[in-house]
């Protein structure tokens, strides 16, 4: 992922507004805290965009992208 496309999710993101929780995201996954949820999930991100180990985070942030484009 480059840093544009990280920058595409998280104005995405930005525009979609705080939304109502608890979201959950599968059986296994559930946010409680939004704002947490996308801090944590963007910083790794804006650090090295490339590393494998951010893969599940971008995972994640896509699979909320989808439910929010769903709902709205």
């Amino acid at each position: 992922m480059t840093i544009q496309e990280v920058q595409q999710l998280e104005d995405f993101f930005a525009q979609a507004g705080k939304q109502q929780v608890p979201i959950y995201l599968n059986q296994a996954t559930v946010i409680t805290d939004y704002a947490h949820f996308l801090e944590s999930h963007f910083m790794p991100l804006k650090l090295n965009p490339d590393a494998k180990v951010n893969l599940p985070l971008i995972h994640r942030l896509k699979m909320l992208k989808l439910l929010i484009e769903s709902n709205a």
